[in-house]
């Protein structure tokens, strides 16, 4: 058996037990662990790791303990401050596109709205998933850390807020795409991009008052939702401008 010390900096300790947050956590482990195994055993997904040094130099997931190693574990957030250390991952796909769970059905039309390819059913289960973040590749939005763990998951993020606005606004800050927003090219029922339509062709879809009123249509290149700038677009563009002011 050998022994180590592990700590973990900044939002990575909101994985971990109360009494382990912020401080330092000795284990006892296997001859040769990898170094992997027990950063996800105390609760921290790989997806969220971005550097681990051990005696303060660079290691990736494979490094095989030593006793008496000391090993920090650093998110994303912070990994610009290191001199130094070793990508854990290829760099995220872009231009960057995601899956979500099924409890993110709100964060998926919001990432939609603002033109993100975002993939989304209620009916995917976990395997699914993973399968689906790890071939195209995407990146897995998910609340369950459990899935984040899954051997094949590549790129994932675990949301911690509860509010879809918040969701959207932590993803965004995440993966730092203020500059690639691009609100109304995506269906957000189905995920489809948009495209300018003649009022003629969709004339038989559309109400009295808002054939009346408007002149100006997008339609869904998939399913063939009609999008128009009613009413409702105005609380639209209010909820695109809260979201850019936070970032």
């Amino acid at each position: 058996m050998l022994r180590a010390t592990f700590t973990f900096y900044g939002n990575l300790n909101d994985f971990l037990a109360e009494r382990r947050r912020h401080a330092f956590i000795s284990l006892q482990l296997a001859e040769h662990a990898a170094v992997k195994h027990p950063i996800e055993a105390l609760g921290v997904p790989h997806p969220e790791v971005a550097a681990i040094l051990v005696n303060r130099q660079p290691v990736d997931f494979a490094y095989r303990l030593q006793d008496g190693d000391r090993v920090e574990v650093y998110p994303q957030e912070v990994v610009h401050l290191l001199p130094r250390y070793l990508p854990l991952r290829p760099p995220t796909p872009m231009p960057i596109c995601f899956v979500a769970d099924t409890h993110l059905g709100q964060l998926a039309a919001y990432l939609r709205l603002l033109g993100f390819d975002t993939l989304y059913r209620n009916d995917y289960d976990d395997a699914q998933l993973a399968e689906i973040a790890a071939m195209e590749p995407r990146v897995l939005l998910t609340r369950d850390r459990g899935l984040l763990k899954r051997r094949i998951v590549v790129h994932g993020y675990c949301v911690r807020e509860v509010d879809p606005r918040a969701q959207i606004v932590s993803v965004l800050r995440r993966y730092r795409l203020r500059g690639c927003i691009q609100p109304w090219r995506r269906c957000t029922h189905c995920n489809g991009l948009l495209r300018a339509v003649d009022k003629a062709t969709v004339l038989d879809r559309l109400q009295p008052k808002t054939k009346r009123y408007y002149d100006e249509f997008q339609q869904c290149a998939a399913c063939g939702q009609v999008y128009w700038q009613g009413s409702h677009f105005t609380q639209m563009a209010a909820f695109v401008d809260a979201v850019l002011a936070q970032l």
